[in-house]
């Protein structure tokens, strides 16, 4: 059942996060549903006859997605969680049936482990979530499947995989700094619609594995299980059990169980800081205090002089020096002790977005003249711009506590 930690008497009570591959369409930037009307109750008293008169989920049959899947086939595995495991399928665009490998649109489909950490309620949060949110940065959900004992959801597929594999693979290439930063506005936009929504939602579980990547390495949203409905009215907070992920999960919610949205900006600023130093919130095999990642580099994020040492090495000082410090400050902010002092997702966004227009800004002004032959004018201009990463990566699962 996974390990235990304690912090102030107060235990993590942590499922393990399944992994989820979407499809390569781009989803069309909408609001919330006017279907979510008394979204602080969805996750305890929706039901699958509810969900089942829901025009935004497609109920899907068991044999489809078994003939979509090739019978969930092992060389389609995508990944696998708590939940169980993530398969590669193709159906058609139009009737959802299966079809050929290359014809129509490609899927991930998960399937639920009846003996899996996360159960039915989590599985019922996670299609009524997705089924009704529509964003350009959360997972599309198109359908899920319920008979008998089979719970199964079907999401699209995203052809880059999640920042994780990314970020921690052993490769020749590294993500260069501005698809880091690109991918980190992503998140960050997505969080944002959570959080600023008329019925707001606390995703409760943001870290890497959880941050998909489409082919142009746009980043969206993924696993809502133990996503939760914000407090209400003038309550401040949400009193629920401890769930979450060890090395993400805010430290005052830990502690006392008490929710709120800085909790899962405590969770972002984790989040900077592996994209900014290329190393995991927990690393067993580190020796030390270099084992946990806010520990480690807290004392190096308010000096310009000594960033370099958290810096990923991989990016061999590839990166704007500017850029990175700010981004460093940003997420000392989020990772403040005291929650009222972290910044809103939206204040965290805006940040994001003006340091990437400088960025960009700065490019520009280093744009050179080179000779052109036979050229009328003489000179053309030419800017460098870094690559993107080009190799697709597989899903791995991450392990959490309990």
């Amino acid at each position: 059942m996974g390990n235990c930690f304690n912090s102030s008497s107060a235990k993590v009570d942590a499922t393990l996060s399944s992994r989820t591959s979407g499809i390569s369409r781009s989803v069309s930037s909408m609001t919330i549903s006017t279907e979510i009307s008394s979204i602080g109750s969805i996750s305890t008293s929706r039901s699958e006859g509810e969900i089942s008169s829901s025009p935004k989920v497609k109920p899907l049959s068991f044999v489809e997605l078994k003939n979509a899947t090739r019978n969930f086939r092992s060389d389609g595995l995508l990944g696998e969680g708590g939940f169980g495991y993530v398969f590669k399928g193709w159906i058609d665009e139009f009737t959802h049936l299966a079809s050929k490998p290359g014809n129509g649109i490609a899927i991930a489909v998960k399937k639920l482990k009846p003996e899996g950490f996360q159960g039915h309620k989590e599985w019922l949060t996670e299609v009524t979530y997705l089924g009704q949110l529509h964003h350009p940065n959360l997972v599309k959900l198109i359908g899920y499947c319920s008979e008998g004992h089979n719970r199964l959801l079907v999401y699209e597929y995203m052809p880059k995989g999640s920042l994780e594999n990314h970020l921690f693979r052993k490769g020749p290439q590294p993500l260069p700094w501005a698809t880091r930063l690109k991918v980190a506005i992503g998140a960050a936009r997505g969080l944002a619609f959570l959080h600023d929504a008329k019925d707001q939602i606390i995703y409760r579980d943001f870290k890497a594995s959880n941050i998909l990547l489409d082919v142009d390495f746009n980043a969206k949203l993924s696993d809502f299980g133990l996503a939760k409905a914000g407090p209400t009215g003038d309550k401040t907070h949400v009193s629920t059990q401890v769930m979450g992920t060890h090395g993400y999960a805010a430290p005052e919610y830990v502690a006392t169980g008490r929710l709120t949205s800085k909790s899962d900006v405590y969770s972002f600023g984790v989040v900077l800081l592996e994209l900014l130093s290329g190393r995991r919130a927990v690393d067993k095999e580190k020796t030390g205090i270099e084992q946990d990642l806010v520990e480690w580099t807290t004392p190096y994020l308010g000096d310009k002089r000594k960033l370099f040492r958290i810096m990923d090495t991989r990016l061999e000082g590839q990166y704007p020096q500017k850029s990175a410090y700010t981004t460093a400050t940003l997420a000392s902010q989020c990772l403040n002790k005291e929650p009222k002092a972290r910044p809103r997702m939206s204040e965290i966004l805006a940040s994001l977005e003006d340091l990437q227009d400088a960025n960009r800004v700065s490019k520009d002004h280093r744009m050179v003249s080179i000779p052109v032959p036979n050229s009328p004018v003489g000179h053309r201009q030419r800017r460098s711009t870094p690559s993107a990463s080009p190799f697709p990566t597989p899903r791995q699962s991450t392990t959490k506590v309990r």
